[in-house]
């Protein structure tokens, strides 16, 4: 029996090198249930790279990563091909991620892109498959576009399917990896108040973002990361107005620089 108490997500020593390019050196992260924690930093600091070896889209190099309780194999201790293949989807079923492109299926409807996976991943009826479908899209507004395709959706729209189609697997923790980036200004706000009312809700929930007003609002911790490590973290109303480190205030007023000047 798992630990009620003990971390949803435990990440220690995480690592990830691509050829000569070390872009994680050892990254330590503890998640609780119901956690939300907003992951901030410069370009090509790691953030995104983070979230992807956490259900192993991307594999990581080194270090190890626990979730729910359960180590997670990679590399020469995952086994071969199918034991790993198997390893990724059940991971991939309990750990939804959205990402900064919608990669909703153009050929198929609002509603065959919710039910999907649940159909295929997991062997749902089609017609429990679509009612939980229904009642999703019902939750965040989109009842009435079931039957349009995604071409007939606005960015935001298209985002907030996407994020349905995440949820429709019930997963345990939420990756969101700049999910807003894309999307023109005005449509900003409907995606974030979706994740504010995920969060309201006791979603478990990592969020790569550069809204730091999101961030502070939503999330219980912010997580500074740069160069691979994590320079500084702490309750995101204390670490984003006064941060310790001098790395963070750079990086947060630079940041507020350029939406004052946006």
């Amino acid at each position: 029996m798992n630990d009620a108490s003990a971390p949803l997500l435990r990440i220690a020593g995480l690592r990830k090198r691509f050829a000569d390019l070390e872009v994680l050196k050892g990254v330590d992260l503890n998640v609780a249930k119901g956690e939300v924690i907003a992951i901030i930093g410069v370009s090509g600091s790691g953030k995104s790279t983070m979230l992807r070896c956490v259900n192993l889209l991307e594999e990581p190099t080194g270090g190890t990563i626990v979730f729910d309780g359960q180590p997670v194999e990679f590399g020469a201790a995952s086994g071969g091909w199918l034991r790993r293949e198997r390893a990724r989807a059940t991971l991939r079923a309990e750990i939804g991620m959205v990402f900064q492109q919608f990669n909703l299926w153009p050929h198929k409807t609002v509603l065959e892109n919710v039910i999907e996976a649940p159909i295929i991943v997991k062997g749902t009826a089609r017609a429990d498959a679509v009612a939980a479908a229904e009642g999703l899209l019902d939750s965040i507004g989109l009842i009435d576009k079931r039957d349009e395709y995604p071409s007939r959706l606005s960015g935001g729209q298209q985002q907030r399917v996407a994020i349905a189609r995440a949820l429709a697997m019930q997963p345990k923790l939420m990756l969101f990896d700049e999910v807003t980036s894309a999307l023109d200004p005005e449509l900003v706000g409907e995606v974030l108040e979706l994740m504010a009312a995920l969060a309201r809700g006791g979603m478990t929930m990592l969020v790569v973002t550069h809204e730091i007003g999101f961030a502070r609002a939503v999330s219980d911790r912010t997580v500074f990361i740069d160069e691979g490590l994590i320079e500084e973290e702490g309750p995101s109303r204390e670490l984003l107005s006064n941060p310790k480190s001098e790395r963070t205030r750079r990086f947060l007023e630079r940041v507020l620089h350029d939406v004052s000047s946006a």
